[in-house]
């Protein structure tokens, strides 16, 4: 499948999940790109030196984003690599495009896909997801789709989130914002299955086996994170983006009508987080799970 198939296949096919990340979620992550891409310097930096990646590779990153994990691995094949990102978002793919371009990397390229549906077939010989396959509705299918895009032999990587309790940057608002406002209800609009569902290293296991991959690892990985500035661009992306900004989100005027309360609580909870001079500090805690397509 071309690039021009997988664009026009993703686009006449986009799933109510697809839209909803194009037209509710993506504005709230532009606003909090310094939060979603220099927020995790720090744990990306603890990554990708592991990362089994040499010069010369053709790469995919599925769900690139911004494109900054992408252009990362495209320094890391060098010229005579290529790395090419895949994202359903088009704001996300317009941004990686013009970073790509204004730091003079002329070895990666950017497509529109959503890994659920369709990915270019054995053309790649490392895959990498960070934070996205979590999202995934049908994870086997996406995770399989990863797989089939790799040569016979070649290896995946993806970053998921570890359990709630070791990620309070992302569940400690979520149980301040529960205090005022009710769970959403099953037919919520959301980013689908949420940031911690592959945090069960056996249910990972599973997943990956029934996709066909061999030789699953899991590896922790715990990193600080920033969540904000300071305690105000913290409180306002808590309630943007993540748990506690679904809560906020499906809760409507009720929420709005509380939020004073709601932001006085969470900035009594954010101000007992460390504070450094670049902005609010929190623990993150993942797993990096690496796989390989088998050789037929």
């Amino acid at each position: 499948m071309t690039a021009t198939e997988l664009a026009t296949a993703a686009q006449s096919e986009d799933s109510a999940f697809v839209e909803f990340w194009n037209e509710v979620l993506a504005p709230k992550f532009i606003k909090f790109k310094h939060v979603l891409v220099d927020g995790l310097t720090q744990h990306s930096e603890a990554v990708f030196p592991s990362l089994p990646v040499k010069k010369g590779d053709r790469v995919l990153d599925v769900g690139c984003g911004f494109g900054d994990t992408a252009i990362k691995l495209a320094k890391l094949v060098g010229p005579e690599g290529e790395v090419v990102g895949v994202d359903c978002c088009d704001a996300f793919l317009e941004y990686a495009t013009k970073d790509a371009a204004d730091k003079g990397i002329t070895n990666v390229s950017f497509m529109r896909g959503d890994a659920e549906i369709a990915l270019p077939a054995e053309e790649f010989d490392f895959v990498f997801a960070r934070f996205g396959t979590m999202f995934f509705a049908n994870p086997v299918a996406g995770l399989r789709n990863m797989r089939k895009a790799l040569r016979p032999g070649g290896k995946m990587v993806h970053i998921v989130w570890r359990q709630r309790a070791d990620n309070p940057w992302l569940s400690m608002a979520k149980d301040v914002v529960l205090q005022f406002l009710p769970q959403p209800g099953e037919d919520a609009l959301t980013c689908g299955p949420g940031p911690f569902s592959m945090s069960n290293e056996e249910t990972v296991k599973i997943m990956m086996k029934s996709a066909g991959y061999e030789d699953t690892e899991l590896r922790r990985v715990d990193a600080p994170v920033l969540v904000g500035n300071d305690v105000s661009d913290a409180i306002a992306f808590q309630l943007a983006i993540g748990p506690a900004g679904e809560v906020f989100r499906e809760a409507g005027e009720k929420a709005e009508q509380m939020r004073d309360e709601i932001e006085a609580a969470l900035a009594e909870a954010i101000n007992r987080q460390k504070i450094s001079a670049d902005g609010i500090v929190m623990d993150s805690s993942s797993w990096v799970i690496s796989a390989t397509n088998p050789v037929q």
